[in-house]
């Protein structure tokens, strides 16, 4: 199945998208697409549900974020052995874990807002794992049985603000740096999540180009390593890494993204995003 969530910011209602690509709305069965409506049973449920006994949603409404209320925003970072080489980094001989705050998340083609005293603002085109049951210890051969499905994530950087000091954070928590979905393509749809191809563009050039089967760390292991760190929940949120061709690692001169500037990106099988960078806007301005 693949799983979203419609309309306008704050006022999103689940839905899904059947066989034609038309979007169906699940309101009426499905109080929400969160951590209760992503168990085995009830992704079971929903996949029973006669499709054609759901009412069509018309128009091209906005989707927003397709999972709410996540509690947990994990990222991994260096995860591609030629993004490393590019950021001039080591090859990490473990897991580098970081967390991005929950209130990045957005819709998938929503604006990514420039922050204030942003100088170098970057893209990141990666795997989303998403959370179905809780994982806590979880042995790697186990790992995949707490995945609900997956989906389209750019983690959206401030260099200048994430190498300030030895904690990524705050250079990757912004509002808005954390464009997520158009949908939850469950488990069962992706029988192999290290063979999906992804790709970046900015303005349309062709920026990063790579595949999941070169991750240094691969699925199973990410989940089994974070598991033991910390208990994920479902509706918790796993970015996997991303391949190189980041603005920061383009040479001779790093590209940094302004406003105006529109970034395009996907996975294979799991949809595509579409944002364009605006200024931060004080809440103040008239």
């Amino acid at each position: 199945m693949k799983l979203c969530r419609v309309g306008p910011r704050g006022q999103e209602r689940p839905a899904l998208l059947d066989a034609e690509g038309r979007l169906r709305d699940l309101s009426g069965l499905v109080r929400e697409i969160d951590g209760e409506a992503l168990s085995v049973r009830r992704l079971a449920e929903i996949a029973a549900i006669p499709l054609a006994s759901l009412p069509l949603i018309p128009g091209r409404p906005r989707y927003g974020a397709p999972v709410a209320g996540t509690s947990k925003f994990v990222c991994i970072g260096l995860n591609y052995s030629e993004h490393a080489a590019e950021a001039g980094l080591a090859v990490p001989s473990e897991p580098i874990v970081f967390l991005k705050a929950p209130s990045a998340i957005c819709g998938p083609d929503d604006d990514t807002v420039q922050p204030l005293h942003s100088t170098r603002l970057d893209w990141e085109v990666e795997l989303g794992v998403v959370i179905g049951s809780v994982a806590r210890n979880v042995a790697e051969a186990e790992a995949l049985d707490a995945v609900a499905g997956y989906c389209v994530l750019n983690d959206v950087s401030e260099r200048a603000f994430q190498m300030q000091s030895s904690q990524w954070d705050k250079g990757k928590g912004c509002d808005s740096f954390g464009p997520t979905g158009p949908w939850l393509v469950t488990r069962d749809e992706v029988p192999d999540p290290q063979a999906l191809r992804l790709w970046l563009s900015v303005n349309g050039r062709r920026m990063q180009d790579g595949s999941t089967r070169t991750m240094i760390f691969g699925v199973r292991e990410i989940i089994s390593y974070v598991s033991r760190y910390m208990t994920l929940l479902p509706g918790d949120i796993i970015a996997t890494g991303t391949p190189a061709g980041v603005g920061m690692g383009l040479k001779p001169d790093p590209v940094w993204l302004q406003p105006g500037d529109v970034v395009e990106l996907g996975i294979e099988g799991l949809g595509s995003q579409r944002q364009v960078v605006v200024p931060h806007r004080s809440e103040n301005a008239g």
